[in-house]
Formats: structure tokens, C-alpha cells, sequence
């Protein structure tokens, strides 16, 4: 049990049937009446978003989430396949419990939300940024660096990200997994 005080980002909460993760949440105290803290929360069973009111000072039942780290091997007919960097067991997770299965790449480590009391996986977290090569865009024109334009460029896992004109075939970029946008070229 925890009370309001107690929120943070990334807490787990056990709420009707279903674990849910603090998103973002502000305490607030009006000038009249009682403060109470208006939270963002996301569902880990299903990636629904709920906003949520809490009286201050009220008690929730916090759940018992791990994050264990693994690594991606491969996909197949049943799902994704990844290894348990500890004890090299391997762990079969459907598509619907990542973020974005699409930047991944085979060998890429990621950090698996394990419900501890169950020990059933509840989703994948990838690392904030990913560094993927290009296998296909059109060519930029020379000197056309001037302007804001994108163009759209296919990576090696088969995704297709907005990428700006001076960004050629065969360059290794940053990706930010959170928004599946282009972050920047890597040296």
C-alpha cells in the first residue's frame, strides 16, 4: 500500500482487474476545497491511457513490477523470441506487449516489466534510442540543405522513418523509440 505522496513516474498501481503504470502526475491544491492529484495512467495488460483523479493523501495498492533485462534473438510465427541475460532462458512475448516491435533489431537488449507476484511479462521496454543503418531512400540533391523537408527512408529492421534530405543510403542513424522519429546521424 502507498498513498498519493508517494507517485511517481513509472509507479505500478493494481486497479480493477489490471496494472497500470503512472504516466505523468500533478498534485494540486486550489485555493478552495481539498488538494488532490490528477494522474495520467497506462494500462500494462492492454496500453490503454486513463486519466485518473486521486484524493490526497489516498491509499493505493502498489504492485510488485521487475525489470529484467533481455535480448532480442528473433521473431517468428508465435511471436518474439528473447534471452534472459542471466540465465539464458528464452521468453516468448506477443507483439501487443511492445512499444514498437518494429525497431527491433536481433541482439538488441531490452529490459522485459515482469509482474513478480505471477511472474508474467507485462511489456517490453526498449532503450530510449536505437542506432539502425539505412538500407533504402532516395538520394538527396546537393546544396538542398536549406529547408525542413523529410524524406521517408527504410531501415534494416524493415521500419520507414521521416529522415532529412541530406541523409543518404547505407548511414547509421539514431532512432528515438518513444515516437519513432529521426534523432540524428551517428559518427
Amino acid at each position: 500500500m502507498a498513498s498519493t505522496a508517494d507517485f511517481k513516474n513509472g509507479l505500478c498501481l493494481e486497479m480493477n482487474n489490471d496494472i497500470w503504470s503512472i504516466v505523468e502526475f500533478q498534485h494540486v491544491k486550489p485555493g478552495k476545497g481539498a488538494a488532490f492529484v490528477r494522474t495520467k495512467l497506462k494500462s500494462l495488460k492492454t496500453g490503454k491511457t486513463l486519466d485518473k483523479t486521486f484524493n490526497a493523501g489516498e491509499k493505493v495498492t502498489t504492485a510488485r513490477v521487475e525489470k529484467r533485462p533481455h535480448q532480442f534473438i528473433y521473431k517468428d510465427d508465435m511471436g518474439y523470441n528473447f534471452m534472459d541475460s542471466n540465465s539464458f532462458e528464452q521468453l516468448l512475448i506477443q507483439e501487443s506487449l511492445i512499444e514498437r516491435p518494429e525497431l527491433l533489431k536481433e541482439g538488441q537488449l531490452v529490459d522485459i516489466l515482469v509482474h513478480d507476484e505471477t511472474e508474467t511479462p507485462l511489456a517490453v521496454e526498449l532503450p530510449p534510442f536505437v542506432e539502425l543503418m539505412i538500407t533504402y531512400t532516395e538520394p538527396g540533391i546537393k546544396g538542398d540543405t536549406a529547408t525542413n523537408t523529410l524524406k521517408p527512408a527504410t531501415l534494416e529492421t524493415g521500419a520507414t522513418v521521416m529522415v532529412p534530405l541530406f541523409v543518404d543510403q547505407d548511414t547509421m542513424i539514431k532512432v528515438d523509440t518513444r515516437d519513432g522519429s529521426y534523432s540524428e546521424r551517428v559518427k
